[in-house]
């Protein structure tokens, strides 16, 4: 029988990939991660995508949040919360835990589970640990969910600062020097641990930077100029993390610059420069987020600098084992050698953060930016690779 003239049944259009932009977390860069978030709703394509926001109270649950980035802003400098933003105080997100299963599911205590949907990408959006450190990625590769980002690995060499060195160390790469304090250390001899980094300053002087070994956005650092602040500088680190890294000091200019993934492999951005901030003893969070301190995009390098420490952003971004995009930290030293502080396997991401700027005056709008983001996951598998 000839099917010619039966009603044809019109082609389903296809569906547009469906992005759950998850964002807040337990870290104490909570607020931040949703100010970043915020940014990203408004940029993404609706178009293109399906966005659905979900955000990690700081207790560790995953809320169905409200799609409203104007909420999502430092204002008369108090940050945001996901529990602002929660559709409700006990409802909860979970993920599915079969790679053949990609649809979320939303409930409530008393009530039927609701399905939101399946999920294609997932775009992780926060920052320390509990999230930019591995931790997320791991749930996500045992959940079969792309992701936007670097891998389980390359997260948590580039959260941990020591890590982190040691890595970059063993390809070669030039870093400032440092000592370790790990946990054990500081509860078996507190005495001992203390000496070795008085030992470390009688070595490379004062100040000294003691830092978090597994924190961001400067958060528990301390500027320390000589012993009678290093107890207290001690503290402040560990309440942020029991593993702590001390630096010595680099004289120098700080230069940042960012890698993106494109199609044919990482590419870096022109980079920046990080000026001294007069009110701040060094780049911390108020200078970054909350005083807006102005870097120099792009920085006043030769075209011999700029090529090189391009040349390194993406030496770093590859011995890392990095995917996505990673915000490189230098210091050109007096001697004119560049020196790698760190980097940032998801470096700040609203408008006024330096990695969306040095996109910018490289050509690729913060939009775009978003869109290749987003398009490098979806090319990806999880497992191995």
């Amino acid at each position: 029988m000839s099917t010619e003239n039966l009603p044809q049944s019109p082609e389903q259009p296809p569906r547009k990939p469906r992005v759950a932009l998850v964002f807040g977390g337990r870290s104490s860069e909570h607020g931040i991660s949703v100010v970043t978030a915020g940014a990203v709703l408004r940029a993404i394509d609706r178009t293109k995508y399906d966005v659905l926001p979900i955000g990690i109270t700081q207790d560790g649950r995953w809320a169905l949040t409200a799609d409203a980035p104007d909420r999502m802003a430092i204002i008369d400098r108090q940050q945001p919360s996901v529990e602002q933003l929660a559709e409700s105080s006990e409802g909860g997100v979970v993920l599915p835990v079969d790679p053949a299963n990609r649809e979320v599911v939303y409930s409530e205590p008393g009530s039927v589970p609701k399905a939101l949907g399946e999920v294609d990408v997932v775009f992780p959006m926060l920052h320390g640990p509990y999230g930019e450190d591995g931790t997320l990625q791991g749930l996500l590769e045992l959940s079969g969910v792309p992701y936007v980002g670097s891998g389980v690995l390359a997260s948590a060499v580039g959260q941990d600062k020591d890590y982190m060195k040691r890595v970059f160390t063993s390809f070669g790469l030039k870093v400032g020097p440092y000592v370790v304090i790990r946990p054990r250390e500081w509860q078996q001899d507190e005495s001992a641990a203390r000496k070795k980094i008085i030992d470390f300053a009688g070595e490379h002087g004062w100040p000294l930077f003691v830092k978090p070994a597994r924190a961001g956005s400067s958060f528990g650092i301390t500027k320390v100029d000589d012993l009678s602040g290093l107890d207290e500088a001690i503290a402040e680190a560990q309440r942020h993390d029991p593993k702590i890294i001390v630096e010595a000091l680099l004289r120098g200019r700080e230069i940042e610059c960012g890698v993106l993934e494109f199609e044919d492999g990482p590419r870096a951005s022109v980079p920046a420069e990080i000026p001294p901030v007069q009110s701040h003893a060094f780049y911390d969070f108020e200078a970054k987020y909350i005083d807006s301190a102005d870097g120099i995009v792009p920085a006043p390098l030769t075209p011999e600098q700029t090529a090189e420490v391009r040349r390194l952003a993406v030496e770093a971004f590859e011995a890392a084992s990095c995917e996505g995009l990673v915000r490189a930290d230098f210091f050109l030293t007096e001697d004119g050698e560049f020196v790698i502080n760190e980097i940032n396997t998801m470096p700040g991401f609203t408008p006024i953060s330096m990695y969306p700027r040095m996109w910018q005056e490289t050509g690729v709008s913060y939009p775009e930016l978003v869109d290749r983001l987003v398009q490098a996951a979806l090319r990806r598998s999880t497992g191995l690779r």
